[in-house]
């Protein structure tokens, strides 16, 4: 799995203009799914994503957590995240690195399940859906997160 977690003070995701899924202050966290990644791997990352510490406590700029913060999550599937552009030739990516839809999704709210088990609120786009997702950056603080299936 990968994920790419930006910390946002706003963000939104909609399908043709209207909107699906929002949050308030917290993480935008677009979510890849690997061919060989399991639902454990979606354990893992969810906590990892809800323990990560990037948003300032009063004095460190990375002291408190998501959780610490009260904050909100906007999940987003991206099989794009997983494509492969390192061939030599052409410059069409390789997406073959990416889960297929039926194993892929279940993974995907399995993520979102677990990160809201952990206390954090979680919004969704629709999986598989073409999405436009808006946000406003804070920071600008932005992680990449690899989890699971080796390359």
């Amino acid at each position: 799995m990968r994920a790419v977690i930006q910390r946002v003070s706003r963000a939104r995701v909609a399908i043709d203009g209207v909107e699906v899924g929002a949050c308030g202050a917290g993480l935008l966290i677009l979510l890849g799914v690997a061919t060989g990644d399991r639902p454990d791997d979606a354990d893992r990352l969810a906590l990892k994503v809800s323990r990560l510490r990037i948003f300032h406590d009063g004095e460190s700029k990375f002291g408190w957590s998501i959780v610490d913060t009260g904050g909100e999550a906007l999940v987003v599937s991206q099989f794009t995240l997983l494509a492969d552009s390192r061939r030599q030739k052409g410059t069409r990516p390789d997406f073959s690195k990416a889960a297929r839809p039926g194993t892929a999704e279940p993974i995907y709210l399995r993520f979102c399940e677990v990160l809201r088990d952990l206390g954090v609120p979680v919004q969704t786009g629709i999986f598989g859906a073409m999405m436009q997702v808006e946000l406003v950056n804070d920071g600008p603080v932005t992680i990449v997160l690899d989890i699971g299936a080796p390359e």
